[in-house]
């Protein structure tokens, strides 16, 4: 009998952002002038900060704990 092969499929999480109506407008011209759509512009700018050790995770978490407008909840 031939042992099965199982594939483990990460999912990725989604993050919300709240907002403010200045803070959207701002959002939406740096995304237009790189040309960018506004999701897209957001998820470049996360990943232009670069975590690669668990003390840089520990870093970016410590300058985001608190920030109530995001909220991460996973896919389901």
């Amino acid at each position: 009998m031939k042992a099965k092969a199982y594939k483990w499929h990460t999912m990725s999480a989604i993050l919300t952002v709240r907002l403010t109506k200045e803070e959207q407008g701002i959002l939406a011209k740096r995304s237009k002038r790189a040309g960018m759509k506004k999701a897209t512009f957001v998820r470049k700018l996360i990943r232009d900060e670069e975590i690669i050790t668990g003390a840089d995770l520990a870093a970016w978490a410590d300058r985001h704990a608190g920030d109530e407008r995001l909220r991460i909840a996973p896919r389901k």
